[in-house]
């Protein structure tokens, strides 16, 4: 199998390793055993076997690292408050620890190709910034790459498409509708939130908002934008909320149906052949915190095929802990965010499960309650996060 394809930057010292008495989870089964690893990559698996010299993981779970192919989580350290900025280098470093700590291997950035007024979002600002991802992903702990929320409704992403092909991390373009009132957030909503922002009454707000409504309708560049990526990485739709925005998404190329608002969305994706991914927020908050399609509920339909970290990245694993309480087996629970999230990617003969001949992307994780306690990451091989209590449990600290 040919090793990763992508530029990778991680060295090859002491990624050697035999990782024993773990319960190992691979595509279709799970049971106790080893893991050999040479050269960065998995050679062999060996069920019911212990060895004295290998890394004793206690029986604690071994499941390849999460795949995120969507998280907001940079644009929040970059801005987490109104009008409080920090730089990017200082947000992508503690970033990229956080997933490494949530046993995240792989994190798709999401950055927003946009003209929002007032939201910190243009599509100048977002190529620097995909292009400042390109060089920090370059001594980062785990995989970085961009998620470009690509709006069509604007002449601006035109003046835009060539650049972005310069971008090295980008690996998913999605459709990000910004027509007011339109899928995730109501014209209602939307004018309490920008009168607001604007410091503007609500009439004028909505005057506003619906003459911005009827010049966005006229322009929709989504068969540019598939002209151009179409053959680069996949193409998806965020928010879709009805069968005419599933249908439009996949007339112009796209096979993914990220984070649909409605069951009819859903539905309609799983007709056309479309993956569909639902945020693991959702999924352990039991449904969405703004009041769109539960997770749960889309599950019960299997119009589910992969989950991402959304705003938060510990719900991952948790998810996946919560799934095998609900009755799925280890196997189909952690397919949610590793295999099924590496084949939307095309990465799948590469990472994301623990097989022969991929490379060595690993968690090795317990329960703590209702939440998955990461103790050990490895990306292709080299350790890249280890907790003090793998090396031994956590003593008892005094209330002093």
């Amino acid at each position: 199998m040919a090793v990763f394809s992508e530029r990778l930057f991680f060295t090859d010292f002491m990624n050697n390793h035999i990782l024993t008495n773990a319960r190992i989870i691979t595509p279709s089964d799970d049971f106790t055993g080893s893991v050999v690893i040479e050269n960065g990559l998995i050679t062999d698996i060996v069920r019911g076997k212990t060895y004295a010299e290998g890394d004793d993981m206690r029986g604690m779970w071994l499941a390849p690292g999460c795949i995120d192919i969507h998280s907001d989580y940079l644009e929040r350290e970059i801005h987490p408050r109104p009008g409080a900025n920090f730089p990017i280098p200082m947000a992508f470093h503690f970033m990229d620890q956080r997933a490494a700590a949530c046993g995240l291997t792989t994190v798709l950035s999401a950055v927003s190709f946009s003209d929002n007024d007032g939201l910190n979002r243009s599509f100048s600002q977002a190529v620097s910034q995909s292009r400042e991802i390109d060089e920090l992903r370059k001594g980062a702990l785990v995989r970085h790459f961009v998620h470009a929320r690509l709006n069509p409704n604007t002449d601006t992403v035109l003046e835009y498409l060539a650049s972005m092909l310069s971008i090295e991390s980008l690996k998913l373009v999605v459709y990000n509708d910004a027509i007011p009132g339109q899928r995730q957030f109501t014209l209602d909503d939307l004018v309490a939130k920008r009168a607001k922002l604007w410091g503007t009454s609500d009439h004028d707000t909505r005057q506003r908002l619906y003459q911005q409504i009827e010049e966005l309708s006229r322009i929709n560049h989504r068969d540019a934008i598939q002209a151009v990526f179409t053959e680069v990485c996949p193409l998806g739709s965020h928010d879709d909320t009805t069968v005419e925005h599933v249908e439009e998404a996949r007339h112009f190329g796209a096979t993914l149906s990220e984070m649909p608002t409605a069951l009819v969305a859903a539905r309609k994706a799983r007709e056309l052949g479309m993956l569909i991914c639902m945020g693991a927020p959702n999924y352990v908050r039991g449904g969405s915190h703004c009041g769109n399609l539960s997770c749960v509920d889309a599950m019960r339909e299997g119009l589910v095929d992969m989950l991402c970290s959304d705003y938060h990245f510990p719900t991952m694993l948790s998810a996946a802990l919560m799934m095998m309480r609900d009755g799925l087996t280890p196997s189909e629970a952690i397919r949610y965010v590793s295999l099924n999230p590496a084949r939307i990617l095309r990465l799948d003969s590469v990472i994301g499960s623990i097989e022969s001949g991929k490379e060595a992307d690993l968690v090795a994780f317990r329960h703590k309650g209702s939440y998955a306690d990461v103790a050990k990451v490895w990306v292709r091989g080299l350790v890249r996060y280890q907790t003090a209590a793998q090396v031994m449990p956590y003593p008892a600290l005094s209330a002093a």
